[in-house]
């Protein structure tokens, strides 16, 4: 399993290389499964999942871009009929995105309905495909734009100016997504702790219809079509209180890409037992990823029964850091999960 797991991520650091995506992205990948693939409605350990995502970029440039980049996200999904007696169910979910940045406040609203359906195949594995649809909505503010044709001379303030070009206008579009995803694990049952080892594939194919992006009479502008590959683990070292759980994703965008590497490692400072009946525990956490030609990004997690908290700061080392000073974007994630700091049987009650 370990060879597995280690020539899946050699593969993927020498085949894959960095470009900017076109979409809002999340350096906290492991906390934003829903942007990853509509498969992973549902498909997790516990009943109901609540995640909030929020990330603030940029604000090293100052009035370069005239605002700091500013992007949330809401997510709540479970499973439905989910029980150890059943070899299928359904997963429900809902999404809401929400993305201003620059000048001109350029702003995007991404409402989401998702649903998968998860099947048990074999004795350790599970597949669950999923689809998504919603509304986008745009907009920004033209006035906040400056142009050569409002130079009056002297200076670039002249905003009674006519500049000759077309005002931006706020358009409303749909979108839908689809995703698969397969899980392999194990679980190795012990008095004080079950050991979990699992690898997980998913892959999502966003933006299907390819809506235009009319901000502008006339534009004829698609959203290109999204595909994310990503690829995790978890795995409890065995007879001691430490988890690490890795992680790569992939994201492909018309001809921009961009790849995520890195892990956390967890150390549980509490434990309940079988003995006790309590079967919560809380755990802090230390990650380092990296984003290909563009950032490194240490991570700090802490685990609290069902809740988890999660913070991160990307350093930006791309060719950009002479003016960004190495500073880039600050991200937090506050998740709960009903069941996740199970212990014991019921924290792989499906599985």
């Amino acid at each position: 399993m370990k060879n597995k797991l280690l020539n899946i991520f050699l593969f993927c650091i020498l085949f894959l290389t960095n470009a900017n995506a076109q979409d809002i992205h999340f350096s906290q990948v492991n906390e934003t499964p829903l942007l990853m693939s509509p498969a992973n409605t549902g498909f997790f350990n516990g009943y109901t999942r609540a995640i909030i995502n929020y990330r603030n970029q940029w604000t090293s440039m100052g009035n370069s871009f005239g605002a700091a980049f500013n992007t949330g996200v809401v997510s709540v999904d479970g499973g439905l009929f989910k029980s150890r007696h059943r070899k299928s169910f359904l997963g429900l979910g809902f999404t809401w995105a929400y993305d201003r940045a620059g000048s001109a406040n350029i702003t995007k609203n991404n409402v989401l309905l998702h649903i998968s359906g998860i099947i048990k195949v074999g004795k350790k594995g599970v597949l669950s495909a999923g689809i998504s649809g919603g509304v986008d909505n745009g907009s920004a503010n033209y006035n906040n734009l400056r142009f050569a044709s409002q130079f009056n001379g002297n200076y670039l303030e002249d905003n009674a100016a006519l500049n000759g070009e077309k005002n931006f206008r706020q358009f409303t579009t749909t979108d839908i997504n689809f995703g698969m995803a397969y899980e392999w694990s194990k679980v190795k049952t012990d008095q004080d702790h079950d050991d979990v080892t699992s690898l997980k594939f998913s892959y999502g194919l966003f933006h299907l219809n390819r809506a235009v992006q009319d901000f502008m009479p006339g534009s004829n502008y698609r959203m290109p079509m999204r595909h994310t590959i990503m690829i995790n683990a978890v795995h409890d070292f065995e007879d001691t209180k430490f988890t690490i759980v890795p992680v790569l994703v992939a994201h492909m965008q018309a001809k921009a890409y961009q790849m995520i590497v890195g892990s956390v490692v967890k150390y549980r400072m509490s434990t309940g037992t079988k003995t006790t009946g309590q079967k919560t525990q809380n755990a802090i956490g230390f990650g380092l990823y990296y984003r290909t030609k563009d950032a490194f990004i240490p991570q700090l997690t802490y685990d609290m029964d069902d809740l988890s908290f999660t913070a991160s700061y990307d350093f930006n080392v791309s060719n950009y850091r002479t003016v960004s000073r190495y500073r880039g974007g600050f991200e937090i994630g506050i998740r709960y999960n009903k069941l996740a700091s199970s212990l014991f049987d019921a924290r792989r009650e499906f599985k």
